[in-house]
């Protein structure tokens, strides 16, 4: 998969030769994550174009990382599954992820904001636990960001998927997230909690006060939001 071989044979550099081209270890970690089609992958990838995406999946086919079945009667043709020697990349990809965690500086992570990619991140860690009885409208309202990437609407409904809208579902909303895209970034990351950004007035809550208790308990944190950080 690399563009020029290593040509040695030491493992770490016949391993490199299939994981360290540009976007193949973040395709790996978006079917880690749970996304088996196209459509839900470049949702993971946002700034990876479709066609290299394409390439990537089929060169991780011939590596024996991914597999590719048919769907039938699916609006989209094929799903993609780790095999067994892709699934155990999941220790090597976390282990990649806590590091960075822990050395990469607050400011280098934060300087490569992406609402898109973020509200992709968030959606698939909400657990709504315990479920509402009747479907929960959440928009999140960036008041920095230009309007495309200004509002977001997370749809939590019992015994479905949470659904990300970035167009207005026309359901009534039932708690608003008022914020700047860096804010809910570090945030989600770990970098503030909860009690600092929304006393600051970094983040504003506005419903019921059962509304805002169900956000906090649901939307969790990354799953790298853990890692002890030995950098600022």
């Amino acid at each position: 998969m690399a563009p020029a071989s290593y040509r040695q044979f030491c493992p770490v550099a016949m391993a490199a030769e299939v994981l360290c081209c540009r976007w193949t270890l973040l395709v790996v970690r978006e079917l880690m994550m749970g996304s088996s089609h196209f459509n839900d992958l470049r949702r993971g990838v946002p700034r990876m174009s479709s066609a290299l995406l394409a390439k990537r999946l089929r060169e991780l086919e011939a590596a024996g990382i991914v597999e590719r079945t048919r769907t039938a009667g699916a609006a989209e043709g094929h799903a993609y599954h780790l095999t067994q020697a892709g699934r155990e990349l999941r220790p090597i990809v976390e282990a990649v992820g806590a590091w960075g965690q822990r050395w990469v500086t607050t400011e280098a992570t934060l300087r490569h904001l992406d609402a898109n990619l973020l509200m992709w991140d968030i959606r698939r860690h909400v657990h709504p636990e315990p479920a509402p009885a009747a479907r929960t409208t959440i928009e999140f309202i960036f008041c920095d960001r230009p309007l495309p990437e200004r509002n977001y609407w997370l749809i939590v409904e019992p015994a479905c998927d949470v659904d990300l809208c970035t167009v207005d579902p026309g359901f009534e909303v039932d708690l608003y997230v008022s914020t700047d895209l860096r804010t809910l970034t570090a945030l989600w990351l770990g970098h503030v909690g909860w009690a600092q950004a929304s006393g600051s007035g970094a983040i504003r809550l506005t419903g019921t006060q059962e509304r805002q208790s169900a956000l906090r308990r649901w939307l969790g944190t990354s799953t790298f939001a853990a890692v002890s950080r030995a950098v600022g």
